[in-house]
């Protein structure tokens, strides 16, 4: 069992996939009047978010329902719901990184992240806030309020072993519980968006450093993919604390990756605040697809996903697969 400390009542809301394709479908029966309305909403589709690039990294919004093609498995589906809208509800969790080697940049993660939140947040939108070092720490749970959010990362500090000690980079015999990244991204996924529907993502600040979790990071994966969940890595180094330059973000981006988002390091040219910002417009410029699987039988397997648009010369963003699971798996 992974253990998360919380402070404060969870609060769930009890929305069925149908709603979310509901709402796509009227969303394109609003830009397409001449769309058949008597057309059934199928409640077991699989919704897929992305963004679609240039090959110099630039978003593109004007992509219709017809310039894409998904097929799962290597086999082509059917597309039943598209929709470019940005308004469908986002849940969104914010995970920061409090162990020892963060302890210097957590000032400047409260301030970003406050504005982040005031700029992401629209009226139907929630979030909630996580906090991560030797524990995790659920410092706010689901709502919309910019002031609870103020207040929960007001808590934001230090959350280091007891016994003061923080592994460098070389592995030792005895780990310590120091860092337990995929801990928290696994619980914000599993305990916090498995329930939700919707756009769901989560954003984490971090070197890049694990010590201690007990799952492993192909799990933080697996759960994410479970919970529909795209995971943005926000990775940030204190070079004053870490001559080594942290450990890499190497696994990091590929739960990243493997779940739609990405890896976007802070840097001399890039602030924390600049970073902020490619990520709301990522979450504002998404696709939203949906297909019912020809293949609908619910056996665990891990289905993979390939969205392509005919212009061969931009990239895809978007999820590599899904789980086959029931609703209450």
């Amino acid at each position: 069992m992974i253990n998360v400390r919380y402070v404060q009542h969870r609060v769930t809301r009890y929305l069925g996939t149908a709603l979310l394709a509901a709402m796509a479908l009227s969303t394109a029966l609003a830009q397409d009047p001449a769309a058949d309305s008597s057309i059934k909403v199928d409640v077991d589709i699989v919704n897929v978010l992305c963004n679609v690039r240039t090959k110099n990294g630039g978003l593109v919004g004007n992509l219709s329902k017809d310039d894409f093609k998904i097929a799962e498995n290597g086999q082509d589906q059917i597309l039943k719901y598209f929709s470019k809208e940005t308004n469908l509800p986002l849940t969104i969790g914010l995970l920061v990184d409090v162990s020892k080697s963060q302890e210097r940049l957590i000032d400047i993660e409260k301030n970003a992240a406050s504005r982040f939140f005031s700029e992401v947040l629209k009226e139907k939108d929630l979030a909630f806030l996580i906090s991560f070092g030797a524990e995790a720490e659920l410092l706010q749970d689901y709502t919309n309020s910019r002031k609870l959010l103020q207040q929960g990362l007001n808590q934001l500090r230090l959350n280091a072993p007891a016994e003061g000690i923080h592994p460098g980079p070389v592995p030792t015999m005895h780990q310590v519980r120091g860092t337990i990244l995929w801990d928290a991204i696994y619980l914000a996924a599993n305990d916090q968006l498995k329930g939700q529907v919707g756009r769901k993502a989560i954003v984490v600040i971090t070197d890049g450093e694990d010590y201690g979790s007990r799952v492993k990071y192909e799990q933080a994966i697996k759960a994410s993919q479970i919970a529909d969940a795209i995971v943005y890595g926000i990775y940030y180094v204190d070079q004053g604390f870490n001559h080594f330059g942290g450990v890499g973000d190497r696994e990091l981006r590929r739960v990243a990756e493997d779940t739609g988002g990405r890896v976007l390091r802070v840097d001399r040219k890039h602030s924390l605040e600049d970073i902020f910002r490619e990520i709301q417009e990522d979450l504002r410029t998404q696709y939203s697809l949906g297909y019912t699987p020809t293949n609908a039988v619910k056996d665990g397997s891990f289905r993979k996903i390939d969205i392509r648009v005919k212009d061969k010369d931009l990239k895809v963003q978007a999820r590599k697969g899904y789980f086959a699971v029931t609703r209450t798996e």
